[in-house]
C-alpha cells in the first residue's frame, strides 16, 4: 500500500490577505507570501499544517453550501483547556456557533466561524 503524508487544505476567499489575518490573530498562525509564476499568493503556517488560501474569481459563488454537505465539513484544532481558549477567541471577537460541551467522556468541543463560513472546531481530549 502507497504511504500517505499530510500536505496540505485549500481555502477560497474573496480577500486572502484578510483571510489570513484572520487565522494569524486568532491562533498565531504564520503568515507566508510568495509569488510562484509571478502571481501573489498567501499561505499559512497552522499548527503545522500548511493552508492555502486563493483568491476567488469574481463569478464564483460568494457562499459555501449549508452543513451537512458532501466535502470538507470542518477545521479542528486542539487546545489543552477549551474554557481558557474559547474566552480568548471571544475577546479577540470570534463568533461562536456552539459553546464549550462534552460529547463524550474526554473530549469537550466547541465551534466557531472563520471567514467564508470556514467552521472551525475547538477541541480538549482528556483522559477519561
Amino acid at each position: 500500500m502507497a504511504s500517505f503524508t499530510f500536505e496540505h487544505i485549500h481555502l477560497r476567499s474573496p480577500n486572502p490577505e484578510e483571510t489570513a489575518k484572520f487565522y494569524e490573530t486568532m491562533f498565531g498562525a504564520t503568515i507566508i507570501r510568495s509569488a510562484p509564476q509571478g502571481k501573489p499568493r498567501v499561505d499559512l503556517d497552522l499548527c503545522g499544517a500548511t493552508v492555502f488560501i486563493a483568491q476567488m474569481a469574481s463569478d464564483d459563488k460568494e457562499s459555501p453550501p449549508q452543513s451537512p454537505y458532501p466535502g470538507l465539513d470542518h477545521i479542528g484544532l486542539c487546545v489543552s483547556d477549551l474554557d481558557e481558549a474559547v474566552t480568548e477567541l471571544k475577546a479577540k471577537g470570534a463568533n461562536f456557533t456552539m459553546e464549550p460541551n462534552t460529547i463524550r467522556p474526554g473530549v469537550r468541543i466547541a465551534f466557531m466561524t472563520g471567514p467564508q463560513d470556514v467552521s472551525i472546531e475547538i477541541l480538549q481530549r482528556s483522559e477519561s
